[in-house]
């Protein structure tokens, strides 16, 4: 986990707060998703957690850019691309599976 004996005392003691994005590592070090970890008793958002989503390669990155940007006008811009990039994506992979026909 690249994290100090210390370290590890320090996170079971709760003298210091684990992050998201080392919560997913230790999730993945243990085989196991970060919502067992967490004892995640919510419904889960459509097929996949929340914390599920989170482990997905650069997610947690994601996120911590879009917290950072201050206007909503560009956080929403951002939310429209994303959305359009899926969308066009998802066309795409219909128009491939049709010709594969």
């Amino acid at each position: 986990l690249g994290v100090s004996f210390q370290q590890v005392q320090k996170y079971e003691r709760g003298a210091n707060r684990v992050s998201a994005s080392m919560l997913v590592k230790i999730a993945q070090k243990l085989d196991t998703s970060v919502g067992e970890l967490v004892g995640e008793t919510a419904a889960p958002l459509g097929d996949e957690s929340l914390f599920e989503k989170l482990a997905v390669p650069g997610a947690v990155q994601l996120l911590e850019a879009f917290a950072s940007v201050q206007q909503p006008a560009m956080r929403t811009a951002i939310l429209n691309l994303t959305r359009s990039l899926i969308e066009e994506s998802s066309d795409e992979r219909t128009l491939s599976i049709r010709r594969a026909r």
